[in-house]
This record gives C-alpha cells, sequence and structure tokens, in this order.
C-alpha cells in the first residue's frame, strides 16, 4: 500500500520522532454542505487555491523531505476539476495520497481521482439515518445518500489489495445512540470507521475546525452516555469490529468530552507533535501546524527552501510557541500518529493493519446493498449504549 518513500520515512518516525509522516494539505475551502461541527469553510475563506503548478512544487518539497502520506481535505476537495492532477503529484512522486469527502464526487471523477494513484479513502457518516445525517451535515437533503452512493463507487474501482476505506464519524449529541450501527455498517462493507469528538470554542478564543455553537458542548449529565459509547465501541472492536482508533485514543475521547487533559501528548512535554511528525497546509500553499493554528509569519510550503526552514530552529521556535499554547485537540489523525510512533502497542497494531495483515475486503458492494444493510442494522433489536438521538429518519 505504501511506497518506499513511505516505508522509510514511517520507519525513521517510529525510531526518532522527527520525520514527515503525515500533512493535512487543505485544497479548497469550498464546500457544497456546511456541517454544524465544522467552521473550515469559513476559516480558510480568506485565502486563495494553490494553482496546480504551485501544489507540483509542494509535491517536490514534500518528496525531498521524505513526507509518508498526505491528505487532501478540505472543505471539500472534489469541488477542485484538476483533484486527479493534485492526486498524481503527489503518488508519482512516491509520497502516499489519502483522499476525503463527504460523498460529493460522481461516478467518473472517483475513477479519475483512483487512475491517478488514489487508493486510501475517507468518507465523511455520522449517521445511518438518512434524515439526521442530513440535518448534521447543515439541512442538506440526499447529502447521507449521496455518501452511501459514493461508498459503492469507491468500493467498485478501488482495487481490493493495497486500498484502504473509511468512515469519518463525529462523535456529537445528535449521533450518540447510532455510532454502534455506524461501526457496525462500517464492518459489514470491510470499511473502518475513525471517530472524532465534536470540538467546540468561543469567539474569543477563534480556532479552525471548532464550532462556535456552544449548544453542541457535552452537559454534565451526558458524560456517563458518552462513557458507555466509548466502551460499548472498545468492546466491538475487540471482537473483530473495524474500528480503527486505539484504546489510548479511546480513552482520551472520554477526557476530552469531560474537558479533562488528556494524555497523547505526555510523551512529548504535553506538546503535540507538529512540525516534526505531521502538519497542514492552507489552501494557498502556506504551512500550517494544524487544521486549527497559524503562525504569525507566512511560511510557502511551494518554496523550494521550504525543506530548508522546516528543519531551522527559528522555524520550529515559531511553531513551538503556538502549539505549547494549545490546550490540545482530538482530531483522530493527530493523536493516533502521535500515539503511533510514541507507543511500542499502538505501533505494532498499526503495523498489522497495513503492513502485515490487513482484514480482506468484501467488495465490491451496491449502493442498493448498502441502503438494505443500513436499514437492517438500525432496526436490529438490541441495546445501544448512549442517549436516544432526536433527529427523525
Amino acid at each position: 500500500m505504501f511506497s518506499r518513500l513511505s516505508k522509510l520515512t514511517l520507519a525513521r518516525a517510529a525510531l526518532l520522532h522527527d520525520a514527515p509522516v503525515y500533512v493535512q494539505f487543505y485544497v479548497t475551502a469550498r464546500c457544497n454542505l456546511t456541517c454544524q461541527q465544522c467552521n473550515i469553510i469559513y476559516a480558510n475563506s480568506d485565502v486563495r487555491e494553490c494553482t496546480l503548478d504551485e501544489i507540483k512544487r509542494i509535491a517536490d518539497n514534500f518528496a525531498r523531505m521524505g513526507v509518508a502520506v498526505v491528505l487532501l481535505t478540505g472543505g471539500e476537495p472534489f469541488t477542485r476539476q484538476d483533484l486527479p492532477e493534485i492526486i498524481r503529484a503527489f503518488s508519482e512522486r512516491g509520497v502516499h495520497v489519502r483522499m476525503q469527502t463527504n460523498g460529493l464526487a460522481t461516478d467518473e471523477q472517483i475513477q479519475a481521482a483512483i487512475a491517478a494513484g488514489g487508493r486510501d479513502i475517507s468518507i465523511s457518516l455520522d449517521s445511518l439515518r438518512p434524515g439526521n445525517q442530513d440535518a448534521i451535515n447543515g439541512g442538506f437533503a440526499r447529502s447521507w445518500h449521496d455518501a452511501l452512493r459514493a461508498i459503492a463507487a469507491f468500493t467498485q474501482h478501488l482495487p481490493k489489495e493495497g486500498s484502504f476505506g473509511a468512515l469519518g464519524c463525529v462523535i456529537q449529541r445528535e449521533n450518540l445512540a447510532e455510532i454502534e450501527d455506524v461501526i457496525r455498517f462500517g464492518t459489514e462493507i470491510s470499511w473502518f470507521t475513525s471517530l472524532v469528538p465534536i470540538h467546540v470554542t468561543t469567539f474569543d478564543k477563534p480556532m479552525n475546525f471548532r464550532t462556535f455553537d456552544q449548544t453542541k458542548r457535552w452537559r454534565p449529565e451526558e458524560l456517563p452516555a458518552v462513557d458507555a459509547v466509548v466502551e460499548r465501541v472498545r468492546a466491538l472492536r475487540r471482537e473483530g469490529a473495524l474500528l480503527y482508533d486505539s484504546d489510548q485514543y479511546l480513552d482520551d475521547i472520554k477526557r476530552f468530552a469531560a474537558g479533562r487533559p488528556t494524555t497523547w501528548r505526555d510523551r512529548n512535554d504535553g506538546v503535540c507533535d507538529s512540525p516534526n511528525l505531521y502538519f497542514a497546509v492552507l489552501p494557498n500553499g502556506d504551512f500550517a501546524p494544524c487544521c486549527d493554528h497559524r503562525i504569525g509569519r507566512a511560511v510557502s510550503c511551494y518554496d523550494p527552501a521550504f525543506p530548508k526552514i522546516y528543519r531551522e530552529r527559528r522555524f520550529r521556535q515559531a511553531v513551538r510557541e503556538v502549539t505549547a499554547a494549545c490546550p490540545g485537540c482530538m482530531y483522530g489523525s493527530y493523536p493516533e500518529m502521535s500515539i503511533a510512533m510514541r507507543y511500542l502497542r499502538a505501533k505494532f497494531e498499526r503495523m498489522k493493519l497495513f503492513l502485515v495483515a490487513p482484514p480482506a475486503k468484501r467488495w465490491p458492494v451496491t449502493y442498493e446493498h448498502l441502503l438494505a444493510t443500513a436499514e437492517r442494522i438500525r432496526h436490529e433489536r438490541r441495546d445501544r449504549a448512549g442517549t436516544p438521538a432526536a433527529a427523525s429518519s
């Protein structure tokens, strides 16, 4: 699944904790949805989008630096008509490409993305109830059906070997009782699920990927239900369900929901591993420590000097000033990358998943099969952890 370049960087990062394993590239701020838990389409709307030529220069730099994985996200990355060329720019240089979508992509776009080298996909799915998903997505009718159609299309066109499919699921009040169902659904179609707890901030402390809606914060009386859901999905994973998240990450979800300090940064003096293991790129190509923060000066990732700047002490200090002041996040990929590189058990789990014994895929599946599977799972008679969701089906 991974190129020689990616494998070498992963090995170095596992040993030294100072190699650029993972980059989130926000190729656009445009999106067809306005999801309740997301603020990124507004936060990144102040910058232009990179041209394809600039992206090729970023890819050149990433290859020189040994970046292992680049996540192409947004906004909605499939709003860019040149997305296949963007994918090809990285894949041809040995940088593993992960794609993210809410389901906007057409069958033709999906085929073009795969042909360009995209073999790794994450699709947002927060509920098995169409009405609930549409409401979470900002009230856009049929967005749930679009996600299922995209899932079906990817299973039709992705090769079974050397590919990876995952569902991105945000844990929030509106879908708490449905988290287990989403994981069961993903497992039946050979897709992993990755969980992210909802993030909330205030107007005086804006952070790019966090909602300002204070009603989304967990109430104290809801925390036992959150804990129960986390323990239920942990048990599901032990039974063989395809849940991507590590035990430490699951424990930190409970801490984060309760407003308590998380533990995944403990082995780096309480600071995240940006930029030594991961960082972000804004739509205009500028470096950012992560999806939530920017540094005080513009540093372009397509500047030929960026690989050198990335290693400079002054640059590292500028990033450290930002990350040291951050209270911490639980945006799946960042914590899991630190956990996988700094904790032995998680390191072995990731090696087994991607390199030694990846699970077999029951692909392809049709859209009609997905509809029937979702219908059956959400109507199964069994106890469900968490409080009942209030949205209509």
